[in-house]
């Protein structure tokens, strides 16, 4: 079941908006960073490596895009209070976090997997989102509410082969955006979910670069291609700057499949 609890944000501009991508080292948090960045946001990201934050926000800046960086590993609980200190500190407050960051150190058959791997990947694709929300609401509540924008994936509706811990954390995530979106319309805060199917980035390359597998998926594509970083960052904009009554909703993908995916 759905569950749609409508947030009313007044006004479509933002100009005095400060948002927070929790990773930009790969291409799909560097599109949300540049969208919410060219409507006016100031942006704060963030990656585990210094060489990949300074990348980014030497690139943010030449498209004239009020950015800061800073290295967090979001698996670290004082990371993530560091991240959330200085983007108050350095933009006044908090408006909207997108919380890209994801692991995938496993592939194989899900029976092979071990206990390390489950600790690993659930630890930064679902724990740390939730708690780096715990952390941001509060912040969000004193600016009169916000947006919280989680990227799961298609294999959260039909889990890919060899990718079965991976698979699972996304599902996760389409949950986590359910339980918290009815408790956050209270104060004013929209909880969405991004769900793409497979985008050209460095992190799907196995996938991609695979001729045989690109073309089996596109079998099942209404849109015969792969997806782009552009268009799931030009989504994710979307669901700040102008879909002011969704909430609680992850079914949004790129490339979307012919087959209809019901909510698990």
């Amino acid at each position: 079941m759905n569950i749609f609890t409508p947030v009313r944000r007044s006004g479509l501009s933002l100009a005095r908006v400060a948002a927070f991508e929790t990773s930009t080292s790969g291409l799909i948090g560097l599109a949300a960073a540049q969208a919410l960045g060219r409507r006016g946001a100031h942006v704060v990201v963030s990656s585990r490596r210094q060489a990949n934050v300074d990348k980014a926000v030497a690139l943010l800046q030449s498209q004239s895009i009020r950015v800061t960086g800073t290295t967090c590993n979001v698996g670290k609980g004082e990371d993530r209070e560091k991240l959330v200190q200085l983007t108050v500190d350095q933009c006044g407050g908090i408006d909207i976090l997108v919380s890209n960051a994801a692991v995938n150190p496993f592939f194989g058959n899900i029976m092979d997997s071990t206990e390390d791997v489950w600790d690993k990947i659930l630890s930064v694709n679902v724990k740390s989102a939730f708690l780096l929300t715990k952390l941001v609401v509060p912040h969000m509540e004193k600016r009169g509410g916000g947006n919280v924008i989680f990227v799961s994936s298609v294999a959260a509706y039909q889990p890919m082969q060899a990718l079965g811990p991976y698979s699972v954390s996304k599902t996760a995530l389409l949950g986590l955006t359910k339980a918290l979106a009815p408790e956050l319309a209270q104060s004013n805060i929209r909880v969405n979910c991004v769900a793409p199917g497979i985008i050209k980035t460095r992190f799907s390359s196995a996938l991609w670069e695979n001729e045989d597998i690109v073309d089996e998926f596109k079998k099942q594509l209404s849109i015969k291609r792969i997806g782009e970083p552009e268009e799931i960052g030009g989504t994710i904009a979307f669901l700040d700057h102008h879909s002011d009554g969704r909430n609680g909703l992850p079914t949004l993908m790129t490339c979307q499949n012919k087959h209809a995916y019901p909510d698990p």
